[in-house]
């Protein structure tokens, strides 16, 4: 490199450009991603220098951009870096005879990696901007892309809103087919189911941004680590009021003690759980109990409960912790921060995993059981299969 600015006015980079200082790196079989991310782009991403020598400004982006580039960032270690077309230590322009990109010589170069290359597959550019390109073969490309890109929005928005429309029409049918179904939930306790879900998204998104303040969830939250922090507690004080709520409403209303009653686990439950299990494995048919609760939602209901008093807990001695070493060691604030985050990765892939599959994704709900809105839910179609005497009876 250094042979072709010898005398030149313009400063040449130097061996500890690429090589960095005080740990010379040997770049012989790096990756092509690092070389063209870490090396080359010090200089040939630099708007300063290349506003000073004249240079493109568009090199690193549409080299990233090109195949090579891609297979690159895939982690290809193959592909092709910006030293297999222009050298290493004779970078020469391509106006140069000498130089390994001038088009005398770019058959022997594209030769290397592609056997066979001809004139005409090596006069291909790499660098192409699309949007700058003022050649033929970037201007017919570049309104090719256009085109797709409109032909993509017409098909696929045609689609979005036909199946939209589709869905809203046959969930619009099921709700009205569960106003006719088995009583689940009074308004009462629709409410409070209603405030539980929203309480519990905006903890579970706060919360992984408070985890991770560079990911997808703090951006929603603008970022800010203030709104980040006190819409968590927000949400964490009207779960836990909720959840003293809650706590009258079982123990000292009618309607409260029947729901306990109702989600408690009785014999009943192991023997549908059972005919399931044998079901799972191939034998006998899916059986649905006629109670107002089946197995499933119990342990949605005691698993929330369960949650509520650990997160709860963990919770308040991480919002005060001078309070809670006054009585408690130091590592258990560490323990109660473990415990708290590994609640809460449980708690929404138990969600995901287990709720949404009752309420959404069950062929006999899907798209979506109303209950949580009517208060009702529609019995399946496969609830005449077996089931034991003393179910059938309700």
């Amino acid at each position: 490199m250094a042979r072709r600015w010898r005398g030149a006015a313009a400063k040449p980079p130097t061996c500890t450009d690429c090589h960095s200082e005080h740990r010379i790196e040997p770049l012989k079989g790096a990756s092509p991603i690092r070389i063209s991310e870490r090396i080359c782009s010090q200089c040939h991403a630099s708007e300063r220098i290349n506003a000073k020598y004249r240079l493109p400004a568009d090199r690193v982006k549409t080299f990233l951009g090109s195949y090579h580039g891609l297979a690159g960032r895939l982690g290809s270690t193959r592909a092709a870096n910006c030293a297999s077309c222009h050298g290493v230590h004779f970078i020469l322009p391509s106006s140069d005879p000498r130089s390994s990109i001038h088009p005398n010589h770019l058959v022997e170069t594209c030769g290397k990696c592609h056997p066979g290359a001809t004139e005409s597959f090596a006069i291909h550019r790499v660098h192409v901007d699309l949007d700058s390109g003022a050649d033929f073969g970037s201007v017919v490309n570049r309104w090719v892309r256009r085109a797709y890109l409109v032909l993509i929005f017409l098909v696929v928005g045609s689609f979005t809103l036909h199946n939209g429309l589709l869905w809203w029409r046959k969930a619009a049918a099921a709700r009205q087919a569960s106003l006719a179904g088995e009583p689940r939930m009074d308004a009462n306790q629709r409410w409070q189911h209603g405030l539980l879900a929203l309480s519990f998204i905006v903890l579970a998104l706060s919360g992984f941004a408070l985890q991770f303040p560079d990911s997808w969830a703090a951006w929603v939250l603008g970022s800010d680590e203030t709104i980040r922090r006190w819409s968590h507690r927000i949400a964490a004080i009207v779960l836990a009021v909720l959840g003293g709520y809650h706590l009258y409403y079982v123990a000292w209303t009618a309607p409260g003690r029947q729901l306990v009653r109702d989600l408690w686990f009785a014999r009943p439950d192991a023997r549908e759980f059972a005919a399931n299990a044998r079901y799972l494995m191939g034998r006998g048919r899916p059986t649905h109990g006629h109670a107002r609760f089946g197995y499933a939602e119990k342990i949605e209901y005691w698993s929330v409960f369960w949650g509520t008093v650990i997160m709860g807990v963990t919770g308040l001695i991480l919002w005060f912790p001078v309070a809670a070493t006054q009585v408690l060691p130091r590592w258990a604030v560490d323990v109660a921060l473990t415990i708290h985050y590994y609640e809460a990765v449980l708690a929404c892939l138990a969600i995901v995993v287990w709720h949404f599959y009752h309420v959404i994704f069950d062929p006999e709900v899907y798209p979506l059981n109303w209950a949580f809105w009517t208060g009702r839910r529609a019995r399946p179609a496969s609830s005449s299969a077996t089931l034991p005497d003393d179910r059938r009876s309700g």
